[in-house]
């Protein structure tokens, strides 16, 4: 049974502290008078589900206690052993509301939950109203009724404890089952990974190699070009010829020339023929800087690989082969 009442700082209660004796207690008053306010209080330590407003104004926090008499076989006292709280003869209940919302709660000194106060008052509280006739309508109440009339006492205190097991082995399985399924993704990334590692096939230094290599071959490439355009500036078509018209139109002019002027044509025929011959030259160079695109293309794409790959594991070329090697012993160790 309630035995006593003690409410502090609670909506319009400074401090009330109500003492209840064995047999029919009566609070009477006017509408208005506060009787409510007792059962919200009470409502409130029991863990029920209220007003939030319960603070009274000017106070930083709001305070109810409840002491119940308890017989030794009450139900309460197996919730009691359920939660780990202490047993007894008598049950000490205190909450506390802070103005800004927060709840504390202690069964007999312990802190408790609202979900085991909620528990107790199941079994300590019966609120009856106006509307009572609602309940009848509430099937937790029919199955209720109908254990008690069939003294099924003892086998409900069994099945929630197969209960319990069994929500705590639902729980475990469950999380067995995203750990499987960690792993399984895991899995199929390392395999991913080890089969690009094993198709690209990576060594410490080659992004060096390769990009020296790119380069030396981008380079032949432009020379190449260069080279082929100063060729053709020289060649038959571009200055060599310009020049073998010339002298083919001097040498047919009149024949009374100085001997000096003949010896000059003479020289500079020969220089010509130079020209030609450096032309020439400059071509077979030209020719021998020819090489495959497909060749330049190889190296390059495979740099690029190279580099793709890192960036994915966030590591630098030269640390490749090392990752590929931890890939393999995880997936081949898991």
């Amino acid at each position: 049974m309630l035995r006593h009442l003690e409410i502090r700082d609670l909506l319009l209660i400074d401090h009330l502290s109500l003492e209840f004796q064995a047999g029919l207690n009566v609070l009477t008053g006017e509408t208005g008078a506060g009787k409510s306010i007792l059962l919200d209080a009470l409502g409130f330590v029991l863990g029920w589900r209220g007003r939030a407003d319960l603070v009274r104004q000017g106070a930083d926090q709001g305070e109810v206690s409840a002491v119940f008499d308890l017989a030794e076989d009450h139900r309460v006292q197996a919730i009691l052993t359920e939660a780990g709280l202490p047993t007894g003869p008598e049950l000490i209940l205190r909450r506390i509301n802070t103005q800004d919302g927060r709840k504390t709660a202690w069964v007999n000194d312990r802190r408790a939950s609202g979900e085991v106060l909620r528990a107790l008052s199941e079994c300590l509280v019966e609120l009856h109203g106006q509307h009572d006739d609602r309940g009848l309508l509430d099937p937790r109440g029919h199955r209720a009724l109908l254990d008690d009339f069939g003294a099924h006492g003892d086998d409900l205190a069994a099945l929630a404890v197969l209960w319990r097991a069994r929500s705590k082995a639902a729980s475990a399985h469950k999380a067995a089952l995203d750990d499987l399924e960690k792993i399984r993704a895991e899995e199929d990334f390392l395999r991913h990974a080890v089969a690009e590692f094993e198709t690209l096939a990576p060594e410490a230094g080659e992004e060096d190699a390769l990009d020296a290599k790119r380069r030396l071959m981008q380079g032949a490439e432009r020379l190449r070009e260069d080279v082929a355009r100063l060729a053709a500036t020289l060649s038959e078509q571009g200055a060599e010829g310009q020049t073998t018209d010339a002298l083919t139109a001097l040498a047919a002019g009149p024949s009374d020339r100085s001997e000096g002027a003949l010896d000059g044509l003479g020289r500079f025929g020969t220089r010509q023929s130079g020209t030609g011959r450096g032309a020439a030259d400059r071509g077979d160079f030209a020719d021998r800087l020819v090489f495959n695109a497909h060749e330049l293309k190889k190296p390059r794409d495979r740099l690029f690989a190279l580099r793709a790959l890192a960036r994915k594991h966030g590591v630098l070329c030269d640390a490749l082969p090392d990752v590929a090697g931890f890939a393999k012993s995880r997936l081949w160790r898991d």
